[in-house]
């Protein structure tokens, strides 16, 4: 990993204390602050520390047992305990030296920092009673900004912000982020069981995974190329099911090429993959576009990753594809923008994708289309509309949405209903079903309502952002596209519950004039384009599955016969 640059973090100034319960409380905090300042070599590594604060600045829970009076310190798979008054102690049930005996001070259990960082595989600083972490330990520093945030010790004017997150980030907002989920979802939070660090041309991005009640979860936290932390993203679906991911048969790696690319620039550029067929081009291209929701760049939910096979797939057909992470991944908590709407949220990113293509020399500037999944697909006439070039040849709809938003998620919530009375699902889940049903309904109804505007919104609105549904309440996509000259190829599972079929005939319908759009229907296909023999409710979701290659087959045959 290059290091950003060559001074190092400061991340503590008053220490957390490991308190003795019988002199004070073992959870006691004390004010701390986070700053930035170039330290000397020569004071970082041999110290005494309080065994508390280096162990939750580094993600690890801390028990302390009264009565034997020891301190067991959690995290990943190493367990620690210490004994007061004791020259030794146990990592992983082998006895290791500490070096001295553990005692306190000033109601502080203090330990050598070379021993932790031993222990615990860390390159920890001590300075001036402040935690040091190198500029390129992002594991430490995401740690330790987690617990500083969480514990109600951090201020959001810190330097180790950048300046798009100090205008935004306000601590406790965090804080009752991280207490929702700990109350209503995950359970009591314990341990820091893993972490590791990926680099793309945005950020450098530390994903931790922490222990919990009910169900692990992951934060991932979010380094701009400054080694500023840059956003954060607390994972509401446990975490990452993609190891899980097989590739289909039609992977051929030897028949493509790869390349990290940018799309945009600033503080909200999205990185992206370019997949390239091998040979001579230029070539056609897709962009792919993304349905609702923070989706990465092969739009993963559980084991699919259906952008990632269209990609490879199209590549077999000499199809070029750029697939990115949607601005809700990348820039999860920057744009929780109170004025958010589906043009900046979709539309924009997807029209920047399109002008870099027609940059690169490999691509055909002529030939160029847009794949628009679920929410991307309702987008769609929207981007032709605000493509004033026309740089955009054709466009294609993967279990696109035909009528009003508002209207598919009654649609959706009724359609779910129906499946699981078809399962015989159990009585407590379809009554759960019935509430959900009823409560979009009525959200329906209050968007509907003519008193309510983008200028008036109602208060406490339940679905998110008011702005949001209100700015695209009279948007029915089928009838934007009657009038659109730009071909389209519409494509729909039969068992989809989340855009039903009654959606695809919608298309049909509101386009029967029109000579230039053809349809696709898959009996089998669930939401996510992947097969599935049962009647899908989303369970399957989480069992690995591939498009099916007769979906890229006929992609790429419409591509090569659009003029």
């Amino acid at each position: 990993m290059k290091k950003i640059n060559s001074f190092k973090i400061v991340a503590a100034a008053t220490v957390l204390a490991l308190a003795l319960p019988a002199v004070a409380n073992a959870a006691g905090n004390s004010e701390k602050m986070v700053e930035t300042a170039k330290v000397s070599q020569t004071n970082l590594k041999d110290a005494i520390v309080p065994v508390r604060m280096i162990a939750e600045a580094i993600g690890a829970q801390v028990k302390w047992e009264q009565g034997a009076k020891t301190i067991t310190v959690l995290r990943g798979d190493t367990t620690l305990v210490l004994q007061i008054g004791e020259s030794t102690a146990t990592v992983n049930g082998k006895t290791k030296d500490i070096g001295q005996k553990l005692e306190t001070k000033n109601e502080r259990a203090m330990i050598p920092l070379s021993f932790m960082n031993e222990v615990f595989t860390t390159q920890l600083g001590w300075n001036e009673n402040k935690i040091i972490f190198e500029a390129d330990d992002y594991i430490g520093r995401a740690s330790f900004f987690i617990h500083d945030v969480v514990h109600g010790t951090f201020s959001a004017s810190d330097a180790n912000l950048s300046p798009e997150l100090q205008k935004l980030f306000q601590p406790q907002i965090f804080q009752e982020m991280w207490k929702t989920y700990e109350q209503n979802m995950y359970g009591e939070i314990g341990k820091q069981i893993s972490a590791h660090v990926e680099e793309n041309n945005v950020h450098i991005n530390a994903t931790l995974l922490y222990e919990a009640k009910n169900m692990p979860f992951e934060v991932v936290i979010r380094f701009n190329k400054q080694g500023q932390i840059d956003d954060f993203m607390i994972s509401p679906f446990g975490p990452s099911t993609s190891t899980i991911y097989q590739k289909p048969d039609y992977d051929h790696k030897e028949k493509y090429i790869e390349q990290e690319i940018t799309v945009g620039e600033g503080p909200f550029a999205l990185p992206g993959t370019l997949t390239l067929p091998k040979g001579e081009g230029p070539f056609p291209a897709v962009v792919l576009v993304q349905g609702s929701g923070p989706h990465d760049r092969d739009s993963t939910m559980g084991g699919m990753k259906p952008f990632r096979d269209i990609a490879v797939g199209l590549a077999e057909h000499n199809i070029a594809v750029l697939r990115y992470e949607k601005i809700t991944k990348e820039h999860h908590f920057k744009s929780f923008d109170p004025k958010m709407t589906l043009k900046r949220e979709t539309v924009d990113d997807a029209l920047k994708a399109v002008a870099l293509l027609k940059d690169q020399k490999a691509i055909d500037p002529s030939k160029i289309f847009v794949a628009g999944h679920s929410q991307g697909g309702f987008a769609v006439p929207m981007m032709i509309e605000s493509d004033r070039d026309k740089s955009i040849a054709g466009a294609i709809l993967l279990a696109g949405p035909s009528q009003k938003f508002d209207a598919l998620l009654v649609e959706q919530q009724e359609v779910a209903l129906e499946r699981m009375n078809q399962l015989k699902m159990p009585t407590e889940a379809i009554k759960q079903q019935e509430q959900a049903a009823a409560m979009w309904k009525s959200i329906a109804e209050m968007i509907n309502d003519p008193q309510y505007s983008i200028d008036h919104l109602p208060e406490n609105f339940p679905a998110g952002h008011p702005y949001w549904w209100f700015e695209i309440r009279d948007y029915i996509p089928s009838e934007a596209a009657k009038e659109q000259k730009t071909p389209m190829l519409v494509m729909q599972g039969e068992n989809d519950w989340q855009v039903s079929v009654k959606q695809f005939e919608g298309w049909k319908a509101a386009l029967k004039h029109r000579q230039d759009v053809e349809y696709k229907l898959y009996p089998k296909v669930n939401h996510f384009l992947t097969e599935y023999d049962g009647i899908s409710i989303g369970m399957e979701y989480s069992e690995p599955a591939n498009v099916p290659s007769q979906i890229i087959d006929n992609i790429a045959a419409w591509i090569k016969k659009v003029k």
